[in-house]
Protein backbone atom coordinates (compact mmCIF):
# COMPACT_ATOMS: atom_id res chain seq x y z
CA UNK A 1 0.00 0.00 0.00
CA UNK A 2 1.75 3.10 -1.10
CA UNK A 3 2.38 6.31 1.64
CA UNK A 4 0.18 8.27 -0.71
CA UNK A 5 -3.15 6.85 -0.24
CA UNK A 6 -2.13 6.08 3.95
CA UNK A 7 -1.30 9.67 4.11
CA UNK A 8 -4.96 10.94 2.45
CA UNK A 9 -6.68 8.64 5.02
CA UNK A 10 -4.77 10.05 7.88
CA UNK A 11 -5.98 13.87 6.55
CA UNK A 12 -9.69 12.57 6.07
CA UNK A 13 -9.64 11.28 9.60
CA UNK A 14 -7.85 15.09 11.15
CA UNK A 15 -10.75 16.44 8.89
CA UNK A 16 -13.61 14.63 10.31
CA UNK A 17 -12.47 14.38 14.37
CA UNK A 18 -11.80 18.63 13.64
CA UNK A 19 -15.33 19.10 12.00
CA UNK A 20 -17.22 16.73 14.11
CA UNK A 21 -15.60 18.04 17.42
CA UNK A 22 -14.14 14.89 18.86
CA UNK A 23 -11.14 16.67 19.91
CA UNK A 24 -13.05 18.61 22.67
CA UNK A 25 -13.72 17.26 26.17
CA UNK A 26 -17.35 18.91 26.31
CA UNK A 27 -18.91 16.99 23.10
CA UNK A 28 -21.83 19.47 21.50
CA UNK A 29 -20.81 21.91 24.65
CA UNK A 30 -21.96 18.99 27.08
CA UNK A 31 -20.14 18.41 30.19
CA UNK A 32 -18.48 14.66 29.14
CA UNK A 33 -15.99 14.21 25.51
CA UNK A 34 -17.35 12.15 22.49
CA UNK A 35 -16.64 8.41 24.21
CA UNK A 36 -19.27 9.18 27.05
CA UNK A 37 -21.84 10.87 25.12
CA UNK A 38 -21.73 7.76 22.49
CA UNK A 39 -22.23 5.45 25.41
CA UNK A 40 -24.60 6.89 26.62
CA UNK A 41 -26.38 7.54 23.52
CA UNK A 42 -26.15 3.51 22.30
CA UNK A 43 -27.21 2.09 25.71
CA UNK A 44 -30.91 3.70 24.41
CA UNK A 45 -34.29 3.95 26.04
CA UNK A 46 -34.68 0.35 26.80
CA UNK A 47 -30.49 -0.62 27.65
CA UNK A 48 -28.29 -2.80 26.61
CA UNK A 49 -26.03 -5.65 27.79
CA UNK A 50 -22.95 -4.49 28.59
CA UNK A 51 -21.21 -7.25 26.74
CA UNK A 52 -22.98 -6.64 23.47
CA UNK A 53 -22.52 -2.66 24.17
CA UNK A 54 -18.76 -3.44 24.30
CA UNK A 55 -19.24 -5.48 20.97
CA UNK A 56 -20.86 -2.55 18.81
CA UNK A 57 -19.02 -0.25 19.67
CA UNK A 58 -15.38 -2.25 19.41
CA UNK A 59 -13.99 -0.91 23.07
CA UNK A 60 -12.17 -2.55 25.07
CA UNK A 61 -13.86 -4.21 28.31
CA UNK A 62 -11.76 -1.95 30.23
CA UNK A 63 -11.68 1.46 29.01
CA UNK A 64 -15.47 0.53 29.21
CA UNK A 65 -15.84 0.13 32.15
CA UNK A 66 -14.37 3.29 33.21
CA UNK A 67 -16.84 5.21 30.64
CA UNK A 68 -19.93 3.58 32.63
CA UNK A 69 -18.34 4.38 35.85
CA UNK A 70 -17.77 8.36 34.76
CA UNK A 71 -21.17 8.36 33.70
CA UNK A 72 -22.74 6.63 37.07
CA UNK A 73 -20.93 8.73 38.88
CA UNK A 74 -22.92 11.57 36.99
CA UNK A 75 -25.80 9.72 37.97
CA UNK A 76 -26.98 8.77 34.66
CA UNK A 77 -26.45 5.20 34.07
CA UNK A 78 -27.29 2.57 36.31
CA UNK A 79 -25.53 -0.65 35.91
CA UNK A 80 -26.78 -4.17 37.31
CA UNK A 81 -26.21 -8.11 37.56
CA UNK A 82 -29.17 -9.48 35.45
CA UNK A 83 -28.27 -12.97 35.47
CA UNK A 84 -27.77 -15.60 38.27
CA UNK A 85 -24.41 -15.54 38.60
CA UNK A 86 -23.66 -11.86 37.75
CA UNK A 87 -21.98 -12.44 34.54
CA UNK A 88 -25.09 -10.81 32.84
CA UNK A 89 -24.06 -6.98 33.53
CA UNK A 90 -26.50 -4.63 31.91
CA UNK A 91 -26.54 -0.33 31.60
CA UNK A 92 -29.53 1.88 31.83
CA UNK A 93 -30.64 4.91 32.00
CA UNK A 94 -31.69 7.32 34.89
CA UNK A 95 -34.36 9.57 34.46
CA UNK A 96 -31.35 12.15 34.20
CA UNK A 97 -29.93 10.03 31.39
CA UNK A 98 -32.93 9.96 29.25
CA UNK A 99 -32.92 13.78 29.27
CA UNK A 100 -29.58 13.98 28.90
CA UNK A 101 -29.51 11.11 25.60
CA UNK A 102 -32.73 13.49 24.30
CA UNK A 103 -30.61 16.91 24.44
CA UNK A 104 -27.61 14.57 22.79
CA UNK A 105 -29.87 14.27 20.05
CA UNK A 106 -31.54 17.12 19.76
CA UNK A 107 -27.45 18.69 19.56
CA UNK A 108 -26.47 16.48 17.68
CA UNK A 109 -28.94 17.05 14.97
CA UNK A 110 -27.99 20.60 15.08
CA UNK A 111 -24.55 20.02 14.52
CA UNK A 112 -25.07 17.98 11.37
CA UNK A 113 -27.55 21.06 10.27
CA UNK A 114 -24.35 23.70 10.64
CA UNK A 115 -22.28 21.00 8.71
CA UNK A 116 -24.79 21.43 5.99
CA UNK A 117 -26.04 24.86 5.65
CA UNK A 118 -22.59 26.07 4.40
CA UNK A 119 -23.36 24.18 1.06
CA UNK A 120 -25.34 24.39 -1.91
CA UNK A 121 -27.96 22.43 -2.86
CA UNK A 122 -25.73 19.87 -5.13
CA UNK A 123 -23.09 20.04 -2.42
CA UNK A 124 -25.21 18.36 0.24
CA UNK A 125 -26.23 16.03 -2.28
CA UNK A 126 -22.39 15.46 -3.07
CA UNK A 127 -21.77 15.34 0.47
CA UNK A 128 -24.63 12.98 1.94
CA UNK A 129 -23.69 10.43 -1.06
CA UNK A 130 -20.25 10.54 -0.34
CA UNK A 131 -20.77 9.86 3.26
CA UNK A 132 -23.01 7.06 2.73
CA UNK A 133 -20.36 5.53 0.30
CA UNK A 134 -17.87 6.11 3.10
CA UNK A 135 -20.19 4.69 5.88
CA UNK A 136 -20.11 1.21 3.70
CA UNK A 137 -16.75 0.65 3.05
CA UNK A 138 -15.56 2.06 6.58
CA UNK A 139 -17.85 -1.24 7.65
CA UNK A 140 -16.35 -3.36 5.53
CA UNK A 141 -13.35 -2.85 6.55
CA UNK A 142 -14.34 -3.95 10.13
CA UNK A 143 -15.14 -7.05 9.35
CA UNK A 144 -12.50 -9.97 10.32
CA UNK A 145 -11.95 -13.01 8.47
CA UNK A 146 -10.87 -16.01 10.71
CA UNK A 147 -10.70 -19.48 10.26
CA UNK A 148 -12.89 -21.76 13.36
CA UNK A 149 -13.79 -24.57 13.58
CA UNK A 150 -16.97 -25.77 12.61
CA UNK A 151 -18.67 -26.64 15.88
CA UNK A 152 -17.37 -23.13 17.32
CA UNK A 153 -21.13 -21.36 18.03
CA UNK A 154 -20.23 -18.48 15.25
CA UNK A 155 -19.77 -21.57 12.71
CA UNK A 156 -22.48 -23.31 13.80
CA UNK A 157 -24.69 -19.72 13.18
CA UNK A 158 -23.34 -19.57 9.65
CA UNK A 159 -24.27 -23.25 9.21
CA UNK A 160 -27.96 -22.86 10.19
CA UNK A 161 -28.51 -19.46 8.02
CA UNK A 162 -26.67 -21.00 5.21
CA UNK A 163 -28.83 -23.83 5.15
CA UNK A 164 -32.42 -21.80 6.20
CA UNK A 165 -31.59 -19.35 3.65
CA UNK A 166 -30.95 -22.41 0.92
CA UNK A 167 -34.79 -24.23 2.08
CA UNK A 168 -36.79 -20.41 1.24
CA UNK A 169 -34.94 -19.92 -2.20
CA UNK A 170 -34.54 -23.77 -3.70
CA UNK A 171 -37.49 -24.54 -5.40
CA UNK A 172 -38.52 -27.97 -3.30
CA UNK A 173 -36.29 -27.10 -0.45
CA UNK A 174 -32.96 -27.77 0.99
CA UNK A 175 -31.95 -30.90 2.72
CA UNK A 176 -27.78 -30.55 4.36
CA UNK A 177 -28.07 -34.27 4.70
CA UNK A 178 -28.54 -34.70 0.81
CA UNK A 179 -25.14 -32.08 -0.06
CA UNK A 180 -22.71 -33.03 3.08
CA UNK A 181 -19.59 -31.32 4.20
CA UNK A 182 -18.76 -33.17 7.39
CA UNK A 183 -16.92 -31.42 9.93
CA UNK A 184 -13.79 -33.80 9.57
CA UNK A 185 -13.30 -32.02 6.12
CA UNK A 186 -13.42 -28.83 7.44
CA UNK A 187 -11.04 -28.76 9.95
CA UNK A 188 -6.80 -28.70 8.91
CA UNK A 189 -5.44 -30.38 7.39
CA UNK A 190 -8.41 -31.68 4.98
CA UNK A 191 -10.32 -28.40 4.99
CA UNK A 192 -11.24 -25.17 6.83
CA UNK A 193 -14.04 -23.04 7.52
CA UNK A 194 -13.51 -19.48 6.76
CA UNK A 195 -15.97 -16.94 9.17
CA UNK A 196 -16.84 -13.12 8.65
CA UNK A 197 -17.12 -11.58 12.05
CA UNK A 198 -18.43 -7.35 12.29
CA UNK A 199 -18.75 -6.38 16.06
CA UNK A 200 -18.28 -9.91 17.38
CA UNK A 201 -21.67 -11.48 15.29
CA UNK A 202 -20.82 -13.47 12.90
CA UNK A 203 -21.69 -12.30 9.38
CA UNK A 204 -20.57 -15.34 6.69
CA UNK A 205 -18.59 -18.12 5.91
CA UNK A 206 -17.05 -19.89 3.29
CA UNK A 207 -15.73 -23.08 3.21
CA UNK A 208 -12.78 -24.71 2.01
CA UNK A 209 -12.18 -29.05 1.21
CA UNK A 210 -8.69 -29.88 0.07
CA UNK A 211 -7.66 -32.34 -2.47
CA UNK A 212 -3.88 -32.01 -2.19
CA UNK A 213 -3.54 -35.91 -3.97
CA UNK A 214 -4.87 -33.72 -7.19
CA UNK A 215 -3.80 -29.91 -6.44
CA UNK A 216 -6.97 -29.18 -6.30
CA UNK A 217 -9.94 -27.95 -3.89
CA UNK A 218 -13.92 -27.34 -3.50
CA UNK A 219 -15.70 -24.73 -2.39
CA UNK A 220 -18.87 -24.81 -0.69
CA UNK A 221 -21.53 -22.94 2.41
CA UNK A 222 -20.40 -20.02 0.87
CA UNK A 223 -23.14 -17.42 2.71
CA UNK A 224 -23.53 -13.83 3.69
CA UNK A 225 -25.28 -12.29 6.31
CA UNK A 226 -28.08 -10.16 4.04
CA UNK A 227 -27.80 -7.08 6.45
CA UNK A 228 -24.23 -6.75 5.02
CA UNK A 229 -24.43 -7.54 1.42
CA UNK A 230 -23.50 -5.18 -1.16
CA UNK A 231 -20.25 -4.23 0.99
CA UNK A 232 -17.98 -6.92 -1.20
CA UNK A 233 -17.68 -9.38 1.50
CA UNK A 234 -18.80 -12.38 -0.70
CA UNK A 235 -15.81 -11.48 -3.06
CA UNK A 236 -13.21 -11.05 -0.28
CA UNK A 237 -14.65 -14.41 1.29
CA UNK A 238 -14.14 -16.03 -2.10
CA UNK A 239 -10.94 -14.39 -2.36
CA UNK A 240 -9.71 -15.52 1.02
CA UNK A 241 -10.45 -19.07 0.38
CA UNK A 242 -8.62 -18.94 -2.84
CA UNK A 243 -5.47 -17.44 -1.06
CA UNK A 244 -5.76 -20.56 1.70
CA UNK A 245 -5.94 -23.06 -1.12
CA UNK A 246 -2.80 -21.65 -2.81
CA UNK A 247 -0.74 -21.70 0.49
CA UNK A 248 -1.92 -25.16 0.49
CA UNK A 249 -0.51 -25.96 -2.95
CA UNK A 250 -3.95 -25.72 -4.93
CA UNK A 251 -3.67 -25.17 -8.23
CA UNK A 252 -7.32 -25.69 -9.37
CA UNK A 253 -10.25 -24.68 -7.32
CA UNK A 254 -13.45 -25.89 -8.16
CA UNK A 255 -17.42 -24.69 -6.95
CA UNK A 256 -21.12 -25.95 -7.92
CA UNK A 257 -23.87 -23.57 -7.51
CA UNK A 258 -27.92 -23.51 -7.68
CA UNK A 259 -29.12 -21.54 -10.57
CA UNK A 260 -31.64 -19.51 -8.20
CA UNK A 261 -28.19 -18.06 -6.49
CA UNK A 262 -27.92 -16.34 -9.06
CA UNK A 263 -26.12 -13.06 -7.30
CA UNK A 264 -22.88 -16.14 -6.32
CA UNK A 265 -23.29 -16.69 -10.15
CA UNK A 266 -22.52 -13.11 -11.43
CA UNK A 267 -20.46 -13.42 -8.66
CA UNK A 268 -17.99 -16.62 -9.54
CA UNK A 269 -17.91 -15.22 -13.13
CA UNK A 270 -16.81 -11.87 -12.51
CA UNK A 271 -13.86 -13.62 -10.08
CA UNK A 272 -12.88 -15.76 -13.11
CA UNK A 273 -14.27 -18.69 -12.64
CA UNK A 274 -15.52 -20.58 -15.73
CA UNK A 275 -18.62 -22.80 -15.98
CA UNK A 276 -17.41 -26.55 -16.85
CA UNK A 277 -19.26 -29.93 -17.48
CA UNK A 278 -20.51 -31.30 -14.19
CA UNK A 279 -17.96 -32.64 -11.80
CA UNK A 280 -19.91 -33.97 -9.02
CA UNK A 281 -23.25 -35.31 -8.37
CA UNK A 282 -24.31 -33.12 -6.65
CA UNK A 283 -28.16 -32.65 -6.41
CA UNK A 284 -28.88 -29.11 -6.13
CA UNK A 285 -26.43 -28.25 -8.79
CA UNK A 286 -27.43 -26.64 -12.07
CA UNK A 287 -24.04 -24.57 -12.72
CA UNK A 288 -20.18 -26.25 -12.24
CA UNK A 289 -17.71 -23.73 -11.72
CA UNK A 290 -13.83 -23.72 -11.85
CA UNK A 291 -10.95 -21.75 -11.69
CA UNK A 292 -7.19 -22.28 -12.11
CA UNK A 293 -5.53 -20.35 -9.97
CA UNK A 294 -1.54 -18.19 -10.70
CA UNK A 295 1.71 -19.90 -10.22
CA UNK A 296 3.31 -18.54 -7.16
CA UNK A 297 0.07 -16.99 -5.92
Amino acid sequence: MDGMTIGQVRRFQRTVTQRIGALSDRYLARDRPLGQSRVLWEIGAEGSEVRALRARLDLDSGYLSRLLRSLEADGLVVVDDAGFDGRVRTARLTQAGLAERAELDRRSEEAAATILEPLSDAQRDRLVAAMSEVERLLIASMVSVDVLDPRHPSARHCMRRYAGELAHRFEGGFDPAASPAADAELRPPAGMLLVAVLHAEPVGCVALILHRDTASAKIKRMWVDPAVRGLGLGRRLLAEAEAKAAANGIRTVRLETNQALTEAVALYRASGYQEVAAFSDEPYAHHWFEKRLPVGS
